[in-house]
Formats: C-alpha cells, structure tokens, sequence
C-alpha cells in the first residue's frame, strides 16, 4: 500500500536532486494530486520542465529518472500518444510514476494547471498566470459519423461468432463513446472510464453495467443494444442542432442487429 507520506517523500526525492541541475526549470504535479484524490492505489504523475529538450532522448529519460529511485522497469508513453512521458515502476516502495518532459514554452499548452512543488525565478508559475488550460472534450459529430458504423461491426463479429473480438469492441465502446459522455452528462470531465463507479448517478451507473456482456451471442446482443439505448439518450442531453445525426445509417444498422437476433 502507498500513502501521500510516500509520494511526498519521493517528491521531494525528486526536488533534491533536479535543483542541482542548472538545467531544471521546474517540478510539477498532475493528475490525482490536484483534487487531492490521491489513494493507495494512485500513481504519481510529475512534469519536469528542463531549458534544453530532453523528451527526444530515451536513455537521457531513463539517466535521470534512475537517479530518483530504483527503477525496476521504464518506458515511453507511445501507446497512449505521448512520447515525452516515461512511465516508470520504482521499487522500495513499489510506486507506480509517471515522468513528463517538457520544455517551458511546452508548459503553455495544458489539459489542466498541475500542483507546482519546485521552481526557478517563478517561472511555472507565470506561464500559468499567462496562459489557460484546457481539458480535451469529445467533438460529438465526429463520434455520431462513427457509432453506427462501430455497431454495425460489432454485429458482423456476432454473425460470424468472433465472441472475444465482439466483447472488446463493446469495451471499446464504452471507452471512446460511451464512458467519455456519461461523464459529461454528470458533470466531469471526459477521461474514459474512469471511475464511473463512483461519478455518475445510480441510473446511469446501473445503465452502463448492462453493457457487459456475457461471452456468448445472446448476451453480446443485449450489451450491443444497451450501447445504442445508452447512446441515444446521451445525444437528447448533450447534442445540439448543429450536429446531422445519421439517421438513415441508425435505421439500417438497427434492421440488421435484428435480424443477426433473430438468426441465433
């Protein structure tokens, strides 16, 4: 178990060692830490912010983020679109840290203002005075030109019996559509599904459980209608008349999850 004793102290680990650094502009904190929600369970996720790029060099990450800890496994964050993170597990303790590398003007393009714990001459701390984060939200026309399509997929999988590809795709459903939108609704930002267990109402948590499916055709069918009964009743919260729903394309993907049910 890890408790915000231990991520102070690896903070200031952390501190102790980028202020010898002439090169280190600043260390700031992201994610959990800002709404002070950080738990047993969190990782840790730092922004340091170097005068000279660092982001670009592997090994130069990995020199100096082994200088923070033992680090008993590290590597860059492609997989989730941003290369500039090293994503390390450090041991004694086992934590869980995330280490992003930017440059100041880097800094200035935020999703969210990050808990500043060290800094030069205030320098983070003026870029934030300057400049305004901004959380990505989902473009809801992008989303619609695509659901019916997604569906549609998902129906050809259950037709052919591809049960592990079908019940993936539902996940992934939930976490480009339908999860982002829940959140929204309930008044948070979109990040995924995370913790919907603990963020939306009981009606809508109880409305998303339905999507899981049980590994056969019948189960898989009822979790894809779920999706559409879901997604439907988000569009009457959040669309506006600006978004062209694809009417013709709801009806003909609807026809044809009936008939692939009718079938098994």
């Amino acid at each position: 178990m890890v408790s915000s004793t231990i991520f102070e102290s690896f903070i200031q680990r952390v501190i102790g060692v980028i202020e010898k650094s002439p090169d280190m502009v600043g260390l700031a904190v992201a994610g959990s830490w800002i709404t002070q929600e950080t738990d047993a369970f969190s990782d840790l996720d730092l922004i340091l912010i170097s005068e000279n790029k660092i982001s670009h060099n592997q090994v130069q990450m990995k020199v100096i983020a082994s200088h923070f800890g033992t680090v008993l496994s590290a590597f860059t964050g492609e997989h989730v679109g941003e290369p500039r993170v090293l994503i390390c597990l450090y041991d004694e303790p086992l934590l869980h840290v995330d280490l992003k590398f930017l440059l100041p003007e880097e800094f200035h393009e935020r999703v969210e203002n990050p808990i500043i714990v060290w800094e030069r001459e205030n320098q983070l701390t003026e870029i934030i005075t300057k400049t305004t984060s901004a959380w990505p939200y989902p473009d809801y026309q992008w989303i619609e030109d695509r659901f019916w399509v997604w569906i549609h997929y998902a129906t050809l999988k259950i037709g052919r019996g591809e049960l592990f590809e079908t019940f993936d795709f539902i996940s992934f459903l939930r976490t480009m559509v339908l999860g982002p939108l829940l959140l929204i609704k309930n008044g948070h930002q979109p990040r995924g599904v995370r913790k919907l267990e603990t963020k939306l109402s009981t009606i809508d948590l109880a409305a998303i459980k339905q999507t899981v499916a049980t590994l056969d055709k019948p189960g898989l069918i009822a979790a894809l209608w779920k999706c559409i009964a879901i997604y439907k009743d988000l569009r009457t919260h959040l669309f506006d008349n600006s978004i062209e729903l694809k009417s013709a394309a709801e009806k003909r993907v609807k026809e044809y999850l009936q008939f692939i049910e009718q079938t098994i």
